[in-house]
């Protein structure tokens, strides 16, 4: 039987989701996990990857397992994982429901804080020693929905066979004293929120003007854009799928 899980963490101790050679990451933390508890050999395939010190609030994969799967494997689970990595809810899915081809959009946020924040070291991004212009911000955030090829937010020598993305949402918000940038899109290149981000503080800073984002996406090159924001102040937060087909128990 196939099932999903769905799950949070904290990025800091974790080199990403996706397994690596020889660092930790949160994909293999939950296999051994899942393969100790069900005793037998779990393998689980996720929503997405997302890199080194990102977090994720809420992260969708799959696996399949021959064990029957009840609600209490979820505080097993929990009582089992590491603190900085928590299942929320684990159930049935249709036999070739996928939880990375099925996902029908991914949102994340960026947060920037806009003071000296010693309790936010690691959730965001301490940017505080220049001001910023939100509305200008806001106005290159708005022409990314114009645009759907964005190689030039592409991490370079990645192993994309497409730069093709449809973004359906792009904005800044003030928080207190942080800024939140959230993306929605259908699915995002690797590196890509935080290219986009990095080239739109540029855009506060009066760095480039808004308008100079056409050029940048329409140049197709990785070093028109800003410098990537640092990985600790993203977070993937929610993942969208079509539950009435996919559910078993729906």
């Amino acid at each position: 039987m196939r099932y999903f899980i769905e799950f949070s963490y904290f990025g800091k101790n974790y080199f990403g989701y996706q397994i690596q050679p020889r660092e930790i990451s949160v994909q293999e933390v939950l296999e051994k996990a899942l393969s100790t508890l069900l005793r037998e050999k779990i393998a689980i395939t996720g929503a997405g990857r997302t890199d080194t010190g990102v977090h994720a609030r809420r992260m969708f994969a799959h696996f399949d397992s021959e064990a029957i799967v009840s609600q209490e494997l979820v505080h097993r689970l929990n009582r089992f994982l590491p603190n900085d990595l928590c299942i929320t809810e684990l159930f049935q899915v249709q036999p070739r429901a996928h939880a990375r081809f099925d996902a029908t959009y991914r949102t994340y946020e960026y947060h920037v804080s806009l003071v000296k924040d010693p309790f936010s070291i690691d959730t965001a991004y301490q940017f505080y020693l220049r001001p910023l212009d939100i509305e200008s911000m806001n106005r290159a955030a708005k022409l990314l929905m114009a645009y759907t090829e964005f190689e030039s937010f592409a991490k370079v020598g990645a192993d994309n066979k497409t730069f093709i993305c449809t973004i359906f949402k792009a904005q800044w918000t003030k928080e207190g004293s942080q800024l939140v940038f959230t993306i929605s899109a259908n699915r995002f290149l690797r590196n890509m929120v935080r290219a986009i981000v990095g080239t739109l503080l540029e855009v506060g800073i009066g760095k480039i003007k808004p308008e100079d984002v056409h050029d940048i996406i329409e140049s197709k090159n990785r070093n028109r854009a800003g410098t990537s924001a640092p990985a600790h102040g993203l977070y993937l937060v929610d993942v969208g799928y079509d539950w009435g087909f996919l559910r078993v128990d729906n």
